[in-house]
């Protein structure tokens, strides 16, 4: 992976900012720092950053609200996103997640944790060419892993990295079933880290934004999930 890439980090908690921003510069990254919601949207807009650290709990414009409006715009929808959170309830984790997020982490958390899932987001964002097949296919979904799209009958969808890695991960290994565990260990670079109900969550949005070809996805009561052959 190349080194300098931007990361916008957006906490209004100042002494957060800077440890976050401490520890990913000394990683070889770029951090720029957003106090608030609307500088956090703004700045993505004119940075375009590689990626984002988004705490929810801003005053005035919380994160969820930023995560909502950056992934409904399409120059900023594809930006990947970790969430910070003091909020440990599942709903609040799972809310982040169905609005696009990549990952979350809870706060307190360790700096060195977050670098290294800051690392892992983007090797999903960015996979090396030539070490996967570059065409997919699985019914009437098509995958191209060099141009980063998926069309169902012919129409493109839009996936975030973790939903685009996750399904072309199922795919390519149709008629097998992945576990969740071992989905959360090859898609988001964790032993269990985080709760395997995170992969519920993706699995749910990939098969709304699948539309017809959601049918696909077949769920193993118990275990995890598997495309089928046909």
């Amino acid at each position: 992976m190349n080194r300098g890439e931007k990361i916008l980090i957006a906490e209004d908690e100042a002494d957060v900012q800077e440890l976050v921003s401490l520890h990913l510069r000394n990683a070889g990254f770029v951090p720029m720092n957003a106090e608030n919601g609307p500088e956090a949207i703004r700045r993505a807009r004119e940075e375009m950053p590689n990626l984002i650290v988004l705490d929810i709990m801003m005053a005035g414009m919380n994160g969820l609200e930023v995560c909502k409006l950056l992934k409904a715009d399409m120059a900023t929808s594809r930006i990947p996103l970790i969430m910070l959170t003091a909020k440990a309830e599942e709903p609040d984790r799972i809310v982040g997640l169905e609005l696009g997020a990549d990952d979350y982490m809870t706060k307190p958390f360790s700096p060195r944790e977050l670098v290294l899932r800051v690392k892992s987001v983007l090797r999903r964002s960015n996979p090396e060419a030539g070490q996967e097949p570059a065409q997919l296919r699985a019914g009437v979904i098509a995958i191209d892993r060099e141009r980063h799209i998926v069309r169902v009958r012919g129409k493109q969808v839009d996936l975030t990295a973790t939903e685009f890695k996750l399904l072309s991960l199922l795919i390519e290994r149709r008629g097998r079933v992945q576990s969740r565990d071992g989905l959360l260990n090859e898609v988001w670079g964790y032993e269990s880290v985080i709760d395997t109900r995170t992969v519920d969550t993706h699995v749910r949005r990939l098969r709304e934004k699948l539309g017809p070809g959601s049918d696909c996805i077949e769920t193993i009561r118990g275990f995890g999930y598997r495309v089928t052959e046909e």
